[in-house]
């Protein structure tokens, strides 16, 4: 148990049963009345995000999640297959559950794998990647009619728009919550 002043960012709170973790929180004292904290949670499962007031002070129950560095190893069919990095486990981890992140994925990767009561609830990636591009047109110099971008496909199949000046086989980096071109790897 914690109260509300005890919020953080990625906190998970069991509330009616179910999962929530805290996307943001913010303390405020009006100055008339009472102190409050207004929240936004995120469901853990659904992925459904809901604003929620607390008065200061409440009590909520936390959920202890289990955060671990895991490898990701390959994909069986819809699955999966991560390993544990200290025990060697492997855990079989639904593409649902991966939601976009297996746009990102490559063997090997490390990977925060979050565990609840034995279930893997959610896993997060690194805020960048590198990748290399395996297909795109050249770009021309005199072309702006696009913003000076031009579709490429990642190693993993994923399509991003690049800089024109991006070859094939150049190796980039690619933000992992947004899906966008975050700078050129020099290698």
């Amino acid at each position: 148990m914690a109260t509300t002043n005890d919020l953080k960012n990625g906190m998970v709170l069991k509330i009616d049963n179910q999962l929530w973790s805290v996307v943001e929180f913010q303390h405020v004292k009006p100055g008339k009345g009472p102190a409050f904290v207004r929240s936004k949670l995120k469901n853990v499962l659904s992925g459904k995000t809901v604003d929620k007031t607390f008065n200061a002070g409440v009590k909520v129950e936390t959920a202890t999640v289990d955060r671990r560095d895991m490898t990701y190893l390959y994909q069986d069919g819809n699955d999966y297959v991560f390993m544990d990095a200290s025990t060697y486990d492997q855990y079989l981890v639904g593409g649902d559950i991966i939601g976009d992140a297996k746009r990102f994925l490559m063997e090997n990767q490390s990977a925060i794998v979050s565990m609840y009561e034995g279930n893997v609830l959610f896993v997060e990636l690194p805020a960048t990647v590198t990748l290399e591009i395996t297909y795109t047109e050249p770009g021309l110099q005199g072309d702006r009619s696009n913003a000076g971008t031009k579709p490429a496909t990642l190693e993993t199949g994923y399509d991003i728009q690049v800089p024109l000046f991006l070859e094939q086989g150049t190796r980039i980096k690619v933000d992992t919550r947004t899906g966008e071109y975050a700078g050129r790897v020099n290698d």
